[in-house]
């Protein structure tokens, strides 16, 4: 009951504790078989109390199905064990500008209300003797998107492992996306987006900046 006053003393206030995505310490201490079994028992559950039929054909598979998508697919991310592996190469061709990857599609979720966040990522980086794979930028916003999400973290979680990985403050991340949370609840706005921004460095200089924006 206590918990319940403090959710609705909240409301739909857009709060983030930290950087780090809240996980208990045994987070991972059940196989991946026990969670979709335990998510699917209180799963049915819950469709119970909302006065579901179970025994139609149509709804008794919906549980598992439902507890699969959870632990194998929408909140895979939570798991370091698919954690993209990150290769990088040194930077031969000797190339000092900006690289871009922009439109970057992904799917989260908000961990207020467990509805999609769907949007874009524009990343930028400049190489310090480093450069990474195209596709693993993708990798990187897609583990970090596959979890119960507040998109400022999002955005500085994918910023962190790019300066990690790049061996540079020479990193810029923008995401852009739409909340169903806002769209299909609450206020039920059809048309806003938000957008956060992160960028470090050399990305501190308006023109620099501004250049990276061009060309998004």
């Amino acid at each position: 009951m206590k918990n319940n006053k403090k959710a609705d003393s909240l409301g739909d206030n857009h709060i983030g504790t930290s950087v780090e995505t809240p996980l208990r310490s045994d987070a991972f201490a059940k196989t991946d078989d026990q969670k979709i079994e335990s998510i699917s028992f209180h799963y049915q559950k819950i469709m119970e109390e909302l006065g579901l039929d179970l025994t139609d054909d149509s709804l008794s598979g919906t549980p598992y199905r439902v507890a699969k998508m959870y632990v194998k697919e929408l909140f895979s991310g939570l798991d370091p064990k698919n954690k993209p592996k990150i290769s990088v190469f040194d930077n031969k061709y000797q190339y000092s500008k900006m690289l871009i990857e922009r439109d970057i599609t992904f799917n989260s979720s908000c961990e207020h209300h467990f509805l999609p966040i769907i949007g874009k990522a524009h990343i930028g980086y400049i190489s310090s003797g480093k450069v990474i794979g195209l596709s693993k930028m993708n990798r990187i916003v897609e583990y970090y998107g596959r979890r119960p999400q507040v998109q400022e973290r999002m955005t500085m979680q994918i910023f962190n492992e790019l300066k990690t990985a790049l061996q540079t403050d020479d990193v810029i991340v923008v995401v852009e996306a739409e909340h169903l949370c806002v769209s299909t609840r609450g206020v039920n706005d059809k048309s806003s987006k938000t957008t956060t921004l992160e960028y470090g460095g050399q990305f501190g200089d308006n023109q620099i900046r501004k250049d990276f924006f061009k060309m998004i």
